[in-house]
């Protein structure tokens, strides 16, 4: 009687599980499991020594196309595809990571395992990428790995950056409906400064010189506009204008801002410990900037109380920039004066409003049109004025027939642009 045919021994001192890799996915399941053994084995951190992983994923994965020479195993399809994606699983956050490294996706999103989404240009896609419960659930961890935040029953949500500068977010299943939902808002370099926002048509020459004259010249300016706006750009894009021989310190609730400067201290908030303590507030950190002998401040953005102690320091003498979230100027005035009520009781619109005349002197609006494109719509001066507890703006800056076109404001402080050797008035005259 015939004997069935028996599958060819596994190679002397090889994996016995190589023998029976049938399938591409099986030789990549495989050299995964061998790449981290190596990794723990010489000791690597796989997230912060990517160049010594990619060298032990090029080494197995040679290694095993030289023992296909000899047919007990399946070749590699695409040494370098798959190189790659081991690097991204062991390294990197596996599926998202070829969405990560593709520099026309500005953010990614997870709403559920099967529906994943990225934005490129402004605009939402729909991918065809299919994940698990476990995978959406293994990404989360070993992105909170390296940020030192933690996402639990107990805090179901988390704000942290991760170690490429992408912003991360994520509400946990209970709190969002059917799935944890995963935000990742990639750190994409557009514009680091005015100049620059110049070329891609967000801002007009003109309006970039003057908006560069009055951060020289030391005055308070609140950057406005919707999400995915550009309001960090612009952010980033002022502070590059701050003269190098100012000290600047700058607070936000994870670190995004990033602009060029010598003298410059960033402070990023933090959430509380497992003991219920520790937690280092927004406010806490504009209080703490002011004992820093600062030149300037720079607060990423303020949404609640907050907003308060801004006021307070901006009230004091100290130039600052900072972002809110609005539909338009006036509204970014509005809002800045409501959201300091927030803080208690004893604070009342009577005393925020003069504040918020006498403190913003500029707000920058920027909007996201139907085609992608960001760009400034309005820049408006406040002269300090209140009628009937409304504060005054004057247009500086204001779109017309398309087009961002010289208004009839002037800016406060005219003093300030004097004490730089700026004669603001005819640089705003050359720009009509």
């Amino acid at each position: 009687m015939l004997q069935p045919a028996q599958p060819p021994p596994p190679p002397v001192g090889g994996d016995r599980r190589v023998a029976v890799l049938r399938t591409q996915d099986d030789v990549v399941g495989h050299l995964d499991e061998a790449l981290r053994a190596a990794v723990r084995r010489e000791g690597l951190d796989p997230q912060r020594e990517v160049a010594a992983v990619r060298r032990l994923a090029e080494t197995l994965v040679r290694d095993h196309d030289d023992r296909s020479l000899t047919g007990v195993v399946l070749p590699v399809a695409d040494a370098e595809g798959v190189v790659a994606e081991l690097v991204a699983r062991v390294s990197g956050f596996g599926p998202l990571q070829p969405l990560l490294d593709d520099p026309t996706v500005e953010e990614v999103w997870i709403n559920s395992p099967d529906r994943v989404f990225v934005a490129r240009n402004g605009r939402h896609e729909l991918t065809n990428l299919m994940l698990t419960d476990a995978q959406v659930s293994e990404l989360v961890e070993r992105m909170l790995k390296t940020t030192g935040r933690r996402v639990d029953l107990s805090r179901p949500f988390v704000d942290a950056m991760l170690p490429q500068g992408h912003r991360l977010h994520v509400v946990l299943q209970g709190i969002s409906r059917g799935f944890s939902a995963v935000n990742i808002r990639k750190f994409v370099v557009r514009a680091s400064r005015l100049s620059e926002l110049v070329d891609l048509q967000s801002l007009t020459p003109s309006a970039a010189l003057f908006l560069e004259a009055s951060v020289r010249a030391g005055l308070n300016i609140l950057v406005s506009g919707g999400t995915q706006a550009g309001k960090t750009t612009m952010l980033n894009c002022l502070a590059a204008a701050i003269p190098g021989g100012e000290r600047v310190i700058s607070v936000e609730e994870v670190f995004e801002i990033r602009f060029p400067h010598p003298d410059w201290v960033a402070l990023q908030t933090r959430q509380e410990g497992l003991e219920g303590t520790g937690e280092i507030r927004l406010r806490d950190l504009i209080k703490e900037s002011l004992r820093m002998r600062p030149s300037r401040i720079i607060v990423g953005e303020v949404r609640a109380e907050e907003a308060l102690d801004l006021l307070l320091a901006l009230n004091s003498g100290l130039p600052g920039l900072c972002t809110i979230h609005a539909n338009s100027a006036r509204e970014a005035l509005t809002k800045a004066c409501t959201l300091p009520l927030l803080a208690g009781e004893n604070i009342s619109a009577r005393f925020v409003v003069p504040t918020v005349a006498s403190s913003v002197d500029l707000v920058v609006h920027l909007e996201v049109d139907h085609r992608g494109t960001r760009r400034v719509t309005e820049i408006v001066a406040v002269p300090g004025r209140i009628e009937q507890d409304i504060i005054e703006a004057e247009p500086v800056f204001e779109l017309r027939d398309g087009q961002l076109r010289r208004g009839i404001g002037m800016p406060p402080r005219a003093e300030h642009y004097e004490r730089v050797g700026i004669d603001v008035r005819r640089l705003l005259h050359e720009a009509q």
